[in-house]
């Protein structure tokens, strides 16, 4: 397994989250047109984890890792026992790094990959950090609908075994009062709008009016889920956001997932 990343989020940068909710091999072909960015997370989602366990956490950390380390890691291991690893490194090593239509301005070798496991921990808390941890995860999700106490106990084993904790209120009216109960903050929070609410309720927006409500009391990062259009990810960063988090479009057509990247990263700034 590689190496577990130091690298925590930049309170100063904002972030693209990817999430990868349907297969491995989607998940590999997404990854491997990728622009190098140190803006871009992955997040393994929950129907991922559950088909394949902590396996999905490792394989995408490890995938990620080699499209950011360059074309020289993806020659080296392109000889790979496994397939499907062995045509992710090809892909790496014929893809010089950097974005789309610009020049990178920085080191691809001092880059490494964040990968968040949205475990959606409803309880036994600190059980369910050890499998983000023990894929080599770098953050954890807990639903803000959780007990307390499962809650505070996530929070603690994350802090315990360096992972970010990341707190999903989809759902939740009034996210402060659930905030207000911890022991101890969270990293992130998640303002989420779910795939069903948003395909059976057209009228349900963003909880966008949650942003300053939450930052007013806590200096903590606000990520909104839920929104794929560039028109909502405007609006999540208008209004504050520091993680806007896409999955939809990047499925319609992994063929131009080099483009969509770039596109949202232009608006994520």
């Amino acid at each position: 397994m590689l190496a577990k990343s130091t690298s925590k989020l930049n309170r100063h940068k904002r972030y693209l989250q990817i999430a990868l909710n349907s297969n491995l091999v989607d998940a590999a072909k997404i990854i491997s047109q990728l622009p190098v960015s140190e803006r871009i997370i992955l997040e393994v989602g929950t129907p991922l984890i559950k088909r394949f366990g902590v396996a999905a956490i490792r394989q995408i950390k490890s995938w990620y890792q080699l499209r950011l380390l360059g074309p020289q890691i993806g020659q080296a291991v392109a000889g790979s026992s496994s397939p499907l690893l062995s045509w992710i490194a090809k892909q790496v090593s014929g893809q010089m790094s950097g974005t789309v239509g610009q020049k990178t301005t920085f080191k691809t070798e001092s880059l490494t990959a964040y990968v968040v496991a949205d475990l959606k921990m409803m309880d036994r808390g600190a059980e369910e950090v050890e499998i983000a941890y023990e894929g080599g995860a770098d953050a954890a999700v807990a639903l803000g609908l959780a007990p307390v106490e499962s809650l505070d106990a996530f929070i603690e084993r994350c802090a315990i075994r360096k992972l970010d904790a990341m707190i999903d209120m989809m759902n939740v009216s009034f996210p402060l009062e659930v905030l207000r109960k911890l022991k101890k903050p969270p990293k992130v929070v998640i303002l989420h709008r779910g795939v069903d609410e948003e395909h059976f309720n057209r009228e349900k927006e963003l909880p966008l009016h949650e942003i300053q409500r939450i930052k007013g009391s806590y200096d903590m990062m606000i990520a909104v889920a839920g929104g794929d259009e560039i028109r909502e990810v405007q609006r999540a960063i208008f209004n504050d956001a520091d993680i806007v988090v896409v999955w939809k479009s990047f499925y319609q057509s992994t063929g131009d997932t080099a483009r969509l990247a770039a596109e949202f990263l232009e608006h994520v700034k």
